[in-house]
């Protein structure tokens, strides 16, 4: 069992930055007042499959929604796959609109204050010659929405992944950096932000798999896409360290400021506390879950020989050695973790009914030019904002931490 103990314990420390290798190649955001979303907020992200993928995971909503959980923020996920900044993608059968004519309507619809906007990976495909062309297409995309006086976050893209991680040096790699590049140049010439998420998900890549075709990010790829987004973002980590100290006399004691230990009568029985915690975790995909997370850190010094188990609100968290416990354990699991999970699936449900409405698969019959057929079902998908208004306030509700109390005792 120690040994057992043991080797989890050593692997999570050495990974604890959430995904391995995620916080050496993090892209610092830019000078000036760090990143923070305001009350209000309409958050809308735009671009290729990397966005439009999202909304079976949520994870990049759920990183940003929790971390204001008092404020009112809406998110509308307005992603297609194989789009450019030309809208190619966005074409259907008839015309008006045009592609490019329905991707300024749909992002001047959802009304946004902040973009995140996620292109190149489509455009690289053409290499260093298709740079000019797709440098004037991406600025005159910026130059449409500019009147929306949204504020502005630009992602690069990010890598090809091969069994052995990511081979930057690949023809694929070096022209997805090389738009990476352009993209930064564009971001720094309009005072946007720039988030480069090529670098850090090659260094994850490197401990974990984060795709199952080599393009398109998988649930661990989500996960470590929404850290590296925080972290591009100039965001704190989401861990957090406390230390207890147990006296001879059966006292304890703890100099972090977020830990208050609670009155117990019985010394022998082991010490009740509250460890206050600003944010939600972000839920750990299975896959990663042997490798330590963006979580809590407990470390116990002063105990006697032994076992002992913490509990959070009558939850079994985990039980290590008292030697353990002086080295320190990573809080992966338990009811904060649970809570966000469910958000996570409110988040998905909800971006679901979204992509139904705002792209049914049947336009053309519902409100295009053969709306004499199906014309009737457009009310359908209006009524759909009952539900998602009413998914939108269960989200808000749910996504601020609650007070729990832990229970440490020894395990006889």
């Amino acid at each position: 069992m120690k040994s057992t103990l043991f080797a989890r314990f050593f692997l999570m420390a050495l990974l604890a930055a959430g995904c391995p290798g995620l916080a050496q190649d993090a892209s610092p955001g830019p000078a000036g007042a760090p990143f923070e979303l305001a009350d209000g907020d309409r958050v809308v992200f735009v671009g290729n499959a990397l966005f439009e993928n999202d909304q079976d995971f949520g994870y990049l909503e759920l990183a940003l929604t929790t971390r204001w959980p008092g404020r009112n923020l809406t998110f509308r996920n307005i992603g297609w796959s194989g789009d450019n900044v030309f809208g190619e993608a966005r074409s259907y059968i008839t015309n008006p609109p045009t592609a490019y004519d329905l991707l300024i309507e749909q992002i001047t619809g959802a009304n946004p204050t902040v973009i995140f906007m996620a292109y190149g990976a489509i455009e690289s495909q053409e290499g260093e010659a298709g740079l000019p062309r797709f440098n004037d297409g991406y600025q005159q995309l910026l130059d449409r929405v500019s009147g929306l006086n949204a504020r502005l976050v630009l992602l690069s893209p990010t890598p090809v992944f091969s069994a052995g991680g990511v081979d930057v040096s690949s023809p694929d790699n070096l022209a997805l950096q090389l738009y990476g590049t352009a993209i930064s140049r564009i971001a720094a010439a309009r005072n946007a932000r720039f988030v480069d998420v090529f670098k850090p998900l090659s260094a994850a890549a490197r401990s974990a798999t984060l795709s199952d075709n080599g393009i398109h990010l998988n649930e661990s790829g989500y996960y470590c896409l929404a850290l590296a987004l925080e972290r591009g973002l100039g965001l704190p980590e989401r861990r957090e360290s406390a230390e207890i100290t147990v006296s001879g006399k059966g006292g304890y004691t703890s100099s972090s400021p977020s830990l208050r230990l609670l009155p117990d009568s019985d010394p022998k029985s082991g010490f009740r506390f509250t460890w206050d915690e600003p944010l939600l975790p972000l839920p750990v995909p299975s896959a990663l879950s042997e490798v330590a997370t963006q979580v809590r850190h407990l470390r116990v010094t002063g105990l006697k020989k032994g076992f002992y188990t913490l509990y959070a609100d009558g939850v079994q968290l985990l039980t290590a050695s008292a030697g353990l416990w002086e080295q320190g354990m990573v809080i992966g699991q338990g009811v904060a973790h649970e809570r966000a999970e469910r958000l996570r699936g409110l988040i998905v449900k909800k971006n679901g009914l979204y992509f139904h409405q705002y792209r049914p698969p049947n336009r053309t019959y519902i409100l295009g030019f053969r709306s004499y057929e199906q014309g009737r079902h457009k009310q359908g998908l209006e009524d759909l904002n009952i539900l998602i208004t009413w998914l939108e306030a269960q989200i808000a509700a749910q996504r601020a931490p609650r007070q729990q109390v832990y229970q440490f005792i020894p395990t006889k």
